[in-house]
């Protein structure tokens, strides 16, 4: 899409200074920055800018840029994300359908669908207006799926599962298998029910090969907003709050609760039943136990998580370690030495 700067600049709610026609057409790094680019600069050395060649720069309140075109914003990092959406606005699809898609009699597509190579759409499945499933994607018998999603390559949703609508799953991404829920008879597991349900709501995004499981006997639940990045995965019954965050390589044990606008740093590990309360930030490779309560309204870390002023202090008098063994040595020469001359006494 192509806006001139004013236009931009319009649609951000900002001011601008400079040639307001001048049209763009697209977002970029500084390197590969060209007339039609928008960038942005939150700040430093603005000298830099005067030989930058975007078209125009997102910059802070009276940025010194010279006679570059210039829109003004307090947070240009967050406004140039939004001008993102505008410049390349996601894709919806069209009703293209190709030849090697398999649909069900029964299922229900709606209009604007784009269905890919070898998608497969299953008995009673729904897919909301203007969705795009890309190569091989499966969605199995009553699935329903909202609007203007997109299901990359090689997206599978088990039976039963339902999405919101705008969610974008990246390829790989398995949403509705089997919890992982074993009872011992003494001599061997006996697989546990795994029949609930698996719900992403509305504007939910999850990354690459990511793994949501269905609820054992209730529900595993993604509330709106969340996003999840790539190779996480959440066991059964968890129910993620609106507008988590959660990054890479975490894994999440049943029945965990994670309440809204928390922060889950990458390679965290949960157990089962723990409860993150809203608005906490767990830092990366983190451990949090089962059962555990961690409240919110401050950062954690560390293994078993605590608060990060705690972790700092133990992990401080952890790297004093081998200088606190050697005096403990010595310390225990000297009474040695000194049960020793009572001793002789």
């Amino acid at each position: 899409m192509s806006y001139q700067v004013k236009q931009i600049a319009a649609l951000l709610g900002l001011q601008y200074r400079g040639e307001g026609s001048h049209v763009l057409n697209r977002v970029s790094g500084w390197d590969a920055a060209d007339a039609a680019s928008l960038v942005f600069f939150e700040g430093g050395n603005s000298a830099d800018l005067l030989s930058l060649r975007a078209g125009c720069i997102l910059a802070p309140p009276e940025t010194a840029a010279g006679d570059r075109n210039v829109v003004f914003s307090p947070h240009p990092k967050l406004d140039f994300a939004r001008a993102f959406s505008y410049l390349h606005p996601r894709p919806r699809g069209r009703g293209r359908r190709h030849p090697t898609a398999v649909v069900s009699g029964s299922a229900m597509i709606e209009e604007d669908v784009d269905l890919g190579p070898f998608t497969i759409v299953g008995a009673g499945a729904r897919i909301g207006k203007g969705s795009i499933l890309y190569a091989g994607s499966v969605i199995e018998n009553e699935c329903s799926v909202g609007n203007e999603c997109i299901l990359h390559p090689g997206v599978v949703l088990y039976p039963g599962a339902r999405l919101g609508e705008r969610v974008i799953l990246h390829a790989g991404v398995v949403v509705g298998g089997d919890g992982f829920g074993y009872v011992s008879d003494g001599s061997s597991r006996v697989k546990f029910p795994q029949v609930g349900a698996v719900i992403l709501e509305d504007d939910v995004e999850v990354g690459c090969n990511t793994t949501i499981d269905r609820g054992s006997l209730g529900v595993t639940r993604i509330r709106q907003g969340a996003k999840i990045d790539n190779l996480v995965q959440i066991g059964h019954n968890v129910d993620i709050g609106r507008n988590v965050v959660i990054a890479a390589q975490t894994g999440i044990s049943g029945s965990t609760v994670i309440e809204d606008d928390a922060v889950i740093g990458g390679q965290v590990g949960f157990g089962d039943h723990a409860r993150v309360c809203k608005g906490a930030v767990i830092g990366s490779k983190a451990g949090v136990l089962p059962g555990k309560i961690v409240r919110g309204g401050d950062v954690y870390w560390g293994v078993p998580v605590r608060p990060l002023r705690e972790y700092k202090r133990l992990n401080a008098h952890f790297g004093k370690l081998p200088e606190m063994k050697k005096e403990i040595d010595a310390l225990k020469k000297e009474v040695s030495r000194l049960q020793a001359a009572l001793e002789k006494k």
